[in-house]
Order: structure tokens, then sequence, then C-alpha cells
């Protein structure tokens, strides 16, 4: 060990940046729901169980914002069952000529 280190080009902060876009935080979370993610990671083959947290959020929030499209689909949906919609019937195209028994065609009357 030196007696004395040169600290003259040190930067006071942490030692690796955060990315653009992401914010360090401390969040409590419930000890169950913290062990469900890492389990997760873990089941998967490793990665980062803050990464997968972040995308739980994430897609809870596209849910939430897409709440009023759902809804207008339940109503369009429950409207629609009121009425009975009709369906083209699966016969062949009328024709001149018609079908026997067999499947073969003879000429119209």
């Amino acid at each position: 060990m030196k007696n004395e280190y040169d600290f003259s080009g040190a930067v006071r902060g942490p030692v690796l940046r955060v990315p653009p876009g992401k914010t360090r935080i401390t969040i409590r979370i419930d000890d169950d729901v913290l062990r469900w993610f890492r389990a997760q990671v873990h089941a998967a083959g490793g990665g980062n169980y803050q990464t997968l947290l972040n995308a739980a959020l994430r897609e809870h929030i596209e849910r939430r914002d897409n709440g009023l499209e759902d809804a207008i689909r339940v109503v369009i949906r429950e409207e629609l069952g009121r009425y009975r919609v009709k369906t083209p019937r699966a016969t062949a195209v009328r024709s001149s000529k018609r079908r026997t028994r067999h499947g073969q065609t003879e000429p119209g009357r």
C-alpha cells in the first residue's frame, strides 16, 4: 500500500454512470414479490430481476392506457350480441346446371 495516493484527476460520483433514460431510485418492495421476480430470472437461466420488474411495470402501464379502447370493445360486443347477424349460407352458386345425388351435373330445367 502506498503512503500517499494522487486523487487530483478523481471525480466524485458513482463508478458506473446511469444510462440515459434511467433513474436510480430507492423503493420498498414486499419480500415475496421480490423473491418471485428473482425466482423468475433464475428459472430463465439468469438476467436481472430489475429489468423484469421494469418490463412488468411497463406492461401494466400499457394495459391501463388502453383502458378506454378495451371498454369500447366490450360495449360494442355486448351491443352486437343483441342483434342476429346473418351469415352467408354455404350453398353453391346457382347456375343453369343442377347437381345430381352423385355430384354430376345435368342441364337445368
